[in-house]
């Protein structure tokens, strides 16, 4: 088992943040990134965040945005849409878009929209 699936999410979240505002993004671009991934509404990202959810418990209460296996592309070396372990792919996915939207993709782009 991975360190990262027992990894508060709360923990990585800030340095999420940092990325993305860094490359001149906002912290709602990437509340929305999320919420399209996860299902997880303002309140509920906030509930996973002030109780120190665990990867595993933050994507376990996730409905998975059915779009999610558009997401391709390599993050740490490791091509997203062949890892094998389920947990996992899911992180990666966040990654994959956090990584995107920090890069100057169009928000529209990142979201995976028609």
């Amino acid at each position: 088992m991975s360190r990262i699936f027992t990894t508060s999410f709360a923990a990585v979240y800030p340095l999420y943040v940092t990325k993305v505002e860094r490359k001149g993004r906002t912290r709602d671009e990437l509340d929305q990134v999320i919420e399209w991934l996860t299902g997880f509404d303002e309140a509920a990202l906030a509930r996973h965040l002030a109780e120190g959810s665990t990867f595993a418990t933050f994507f376990a209460d996730a409905a998975l945005n059915p779009r999610a296996s558009s997401i391709t592309g390599v993050v740490c070396g490791v091509r997203v849409e062949e890892i094998e372990d389920p947990l996992m792919q899911k992180i990666r996915y966040l990654d994959k878009l956090v990584e995107e939207l920090a890069r100057g993709r169009p928000l529209q782009k990142v979201l995976r929209s028609a």
